[in-house]
């Protein structure tokens, strides 16, 4: 079983960046692929981005965030990063990470993140 809790959100003007964070407790962490999610006021839940198993060589982007988001992943202290640069205010979000693809017994509480001048 793993436990998945997400930090680093806050409040940033637009064209600021934010490093979020998502500690796993639990093991066996490095076989998981994990994902970032985030679901804006009254739309769905959607992936931002992903990274493979292992040494994360692989990564994916949803278009609107590719170029701008950087997911990483660091095995020995079982976290997965997401970097934000030129944040917009349609970035606005809670922002959630998972394993991928997502189960619903891991979501945690999230982090909101929002871009208001």
């Amino acid at each position: 079983q793993v436990q998945l809790v997400e930090s680093g959100g806050g409040l940033v003007q637009p064209g600021g960046s934010l490093r979020l964070s998502c500690a796993a407790s639990g093991s066996g962490f490095s076989i998981y692929a994990m994902g970032w999610f985030r679901q804006a006021p009254g739309k769905q839940r959607e992936l931002v981005a992903r990274i493979t198993s292992g040494s994360g060589r692989i990564t994916n982007y949803a278009d609107s965030v590719k170029g701008r988001f950087t997911i990483s992943r660091d095995n020995a202290k079982n976290t997965v990063y997401l970097q934000m640069n030129s944040l917009k205010p349609e970035d606005t979000a809670v922002y959630y990470c998972n394993i991928y693809p997502a189960l619903n017994t891991y979501w945690g509480q999230g982090t909101q993140v929002t871009v208001s001048s």
